[in-house]
């Protein structure tokens, strides 16, 4: 494997991470900005609707630049959007730096994807696109710990001292260790659009959405929910978040083992149905630490588990659409990740924390729908397929 792979990853590590960092500190900006827990929130909504957006508009805008030039201007304005961020007094200038860091980290994260499978022989190009992709799924879950550390012990603003720092880090590393690498022709946004005609990717697509929306209802509230409705704070919030940390990790491996053994359609349904149960559970489990730890962390390898049997649905669904349908599958997970953070913002105003988990229960469900749906239509289309055969 080339090792410039390893350096992409941990790019889309280091650019992950500034989307759900501000999750664990919430009330700490919101304390220190004068706005609710809610609206803090949504600071998270506006970075991941942003990423899912820009993400393949900017890399069609972008076709014809050199990618390595490319990386270093996004990385650039990257650096440039946490300063910001650091350096704001108000929400609405905090509120800029987040958007200026989703414009730059959707394309980073973009052209990390792009570019790591043309470093390397045919053969280890699954595994260099995997490698970049875990860094951004390991910087969704690792990121609120590890800013929750620092900005308990710092200041809310101290993960982002340190964001920026790696970035300068990493824009001296591409800049000396990355060689040109010239643009392929990007596919029109209009192509990419046209591959959802079809039910399966369509419904697939809405599973990813629905998915992850239910996991953020909770997950990017889930500070003020340990606060307030199981009473632990300082180390013990921490502690909890690392632990969630490395059951959504090794979710990752779990999903791809279940999916190996059992297939993807299975695998799939049944990480579903678990994690509905898990968080349907988790509002009567809350006078018990123990217990809450132990169905926390099924939740926790739940949330990742279905990634890898997904990604492998979508490209046994439409094989000759496999790269379109990663960039989708991308865009999916932030929109669902923008949509449950907003949906967990209001639940928190209008009700309480105590209720999000049930909310995003709800979401969760109608992603086993979608799901059905989805997977049930491809196994339609064989069986008709066979009936005019015969």
């Amino acid at each position: 494997m080339d090792k410039r792979v390893y350096f992409l990853m941990i790019v889309s590590f280091i650019v992950g991470m500034v989307e759900l960092i501000i999750g664990g500190i919430l009330d700490l900006v919101a304390a220190d900005l004068h706005v609710t827990i809610g609206v803090a929130g949504f600071l998270i909504t506006i970075f991941s609707l942003v990423f899912a957006i820009a993400g393949p508009m900017l890399l069609v805008l972008t076709a014809n630049i050199e990618r390595k030039k490319l990386t270093l201007i996004s990385l650039f304005i990257f650096l440039v959007g946490n300063i910001v961020t650091v350096l704001s007094t108000t929400y609405q200038a905090v509120f800029i730096g987040r958007v200026i860091s989703a414009l730059s980290g959707a394309l980073l994260i973009i052209l990390c994807l792009v570019m790591a499978p043309t470093l390397v022989s045919p053969k280890y190009r699954g595994r260099a696109i995997g490698l970049v992709s875990m860094g951004v799924s390991g910087s969704l879950v690792l990121g609120v710990p590890l800013g929750l550390v620092l900005g308990n012990s710092f200041g809310w603003r101290a993960p982002f001292i340190l964001i920026s720092f790696l970035t300068i880090l990493s824009i001296i590393g591409v800049f000396f260790f990355m060689d040109r690498v010239e643009p392929k022709p990007s596919i029109p946004l209009k192509a990419q659009l046209a591959t959802l005609k079809g039910r399966k990717i369509t419904f697939a697509h809405f599973t990813t959405f629905l998915f992850l929306a239910g996991h953020t209802t909770l997950y990017a509230y889930l500070t003020p929910f340990l606060k307030s409705v199981m009473g632990v704070s300082g180390t013990w919030v921490s502690t909890i978040y690392l632990i969630f940390g490395i059951a959504a990790v090794s979710g990752g491996g779990i999903g791809g083992t279940l999916a190996d053994i059992f297939g993807h359609k299975r695998t799939i349904i049944s990480v579903i149905i678990t994690f509905i149960c898990a968080l349907f559970i988790i509002p009567y489990i809350t006078f018990s630490l123990s217990l809450f730890l132990f169905v926390m962390v099924i939740w926790g390898v739940m949330s990742w588990a279905i990634s890898p049997a997904m990604q492998s649905y979508l490209i046994e669904a439409s094989p000759e659409t496999s790269d379109i349908q990663q960039s989708l599958s991308n865009s999916s997970l932030h929109f669902g990740i923008a949509f449950g953070s907003f949906i967990g913002g209001l639940v928190v105003e209008k009700v309480s924390v105590v209720h999000n988990a049930t909310v995003g229960g709800i979401l969760v469900a109608l992603s086993l729908v979608t799901a059905v749906i989805s997977i049930y239509d491809n196994l339609f289309s064989k069986d008709k397929h066979k009936l005019n055969r015969a």
